[in-house]
């Protein structure tokens, strides 16, 4: 389109120049304004005019060939696997969720041992080094896989996905100092941390009666089998601490600690320090009630053995007074902190299970499994010994053997007749 030789029918002057400023060419006289030939989209070269980069406003960009091949693979394995369509959409999306290798074994129906094995060889040859993972960041992973906002389920059972994310995260920091997550599959737990956080944030009548199941049903998640167990052993702890909140009056059990856990968790330093004092007084008084009650005779003894015994060591070594003060060092104290076993006589009669004796004990002390009694060699055995009543049954026969027996006595009395 050549602005050459035109007129504009306007006001009749040839000031006329190219205005290519939209998508479409066209002719506007300078002098009027007005619109002298407008092109057509045909009479365009092919692709449209030339326009730089700076100029145009596309901000979409073309994923990299590797990354189109990946999304197929991806999607292919959710159709292979029929998931349903949201799962599907959401594998499309990267969301950069840390991901653990138990999750990953769990996916693939592998051993983790040999998932692990062959992460830390891939990591060495490699040379890859691994982000850093905190565990804000995989309980915050978890927890959106809960579909509890308020564009999934009503009002009052709706939670906001970054308070739940807080509060189960002090649930299992809270966990890992009684000693709850110790040897335990991480999963599990924190499942039943987003459960009870969920509760404790807003404990109405409509969250506190929903059991773990529902609860799993209505956020559609799986869930585990396991994660009730938790649900009990932090529950236990929950109350354990809140019956040591100076102004809670009533009886303190799993079915009312919910409404303390906020209190729990903002204080949960100073009630451990002061649960486990009052633990340690109760020792006590029951070692003195022990004692006061013994022969007079033997009351020296006892008191010289109470000294050894593995509660008054870890009484004393954890730093309480009998008065239940608080002594310099209390302000440091570490739930976690075992309690040391010495001496001569403790190691010739060891306790039962001294787990059960303390508060917090790792669930491998609480319930351990009973060993089997090594029994002694007998170097002196003769054959002349009497052969005791179960022994004897053990060597009874049955109809059969005793059958196949005299048949094979009878065979072995023709055989030397024969030779004879």
């Amino acid at each position: 389109m050549s602005a050459a030789g035109m007129r504009c029918p306007a006001c009749g002057s040839t000031n006329i120049v190219d205005d290519d400023l939209y998508s479409q060419a066209q002719l506007v006289c300078v002098d009027c304004g007005s619109v002298v030939s407008e092109g057509v989209l045909a009479n365009d070269p092919v692709g449209g005019s030339d326009v730089s980069f700076s100029r145009t406003t596309a901000v979409a960009k073309r994923p990299c060939a590797n990354l189109i091949k990946g999304q197929q693979r991806v999607k292919a394995i959710c159709r292979i696997l029929m998931v349903n369509r949201e799962i599907e959409d959401l594998s499309h999306t990267q969301l950069n969720w840390p991901i653990t290798v138990g999750t990953i074994s769990c996916l693939l129906d592998a051993d983790s041992m040999v998932v692990g094995a062959i992460y830390q060889e891939m990591v060495k040859n490699l040379s890859i080094e691994a982000p850093i993972i905190n565990v804000t960041d995989v309980i915050e992973a978890h927890c959106h896989e809960y579909k509890i906002s308020s564009l999934d389920v009503p009002e009052e059972l709706a939670e906001n996905s970054r308070e739940l994310t807080k509060r189960a995260v002090a649930l299992v920091e809270l966990a890992a100092d009684s000693w709850i997550v110790t040897g335990r599959k991480p999963i599990p737990i924190m499942m039943a941390a987003t459960y009870l956080a969920w509760q404790s944030l807003k404990p109405n009548k409509h969250r506190l009666k929903f059991s773990l199941d529902k609860f799993c049903q209505v956020a559609k998640v799986k869930k585990l089998k396991s994660a009730m167990t938790r649900v009990a052993e932090i529950k236990e702890v929950l109350c354990k601490l809140g019956k040591e909140i100076p102004w809670v009056r009533e009886t303190v059990t799993p079915d009312n600690v919910i409404q303390l856990v906020e209190c729990i968790l903002q204080n949960r330093y100073a009630l451990l320090r002061r649960a486990m004092r009052t633990h340690e007084d109760a020792l006590l008084e029951e070692s003195q009630a022990s004692c006061a009650e013994a022969p007079p005779e033997s009351s020296s003894q006892i008191s010289e053995c109470a000294d050894q015994t593995p509660i008054t060591s870890f009484v004393k070594q954890n730093g309480s007074n009998s008065d239940g003060k608080e002594k310099p060092g209390d302000a440091d104290y570490n739930p976690r902190v075992l309690p040391e076993h010495s001496g001569t006589q403790e190691s010739q009669n060891p306790p039962q299970n001294w787990g059960k004796r303390v508060l917090f004990a790792p669930p491998c002390v609480i319930h351990a499994k009973k060993r089997r009694a090594e029994q002694p060699e007998h170097t002196d055995v003769t054959g002349d010994e009497e052969i005791s009543d179960s022994e004897i049954d053990s060597y009874i026969r049955t109809p059969q053997e005793a059958r196949d027996f005299a048949l094979m006595q009878q065979m072995l009395s023709l055989s030397d007749s024969a030779k004879s």
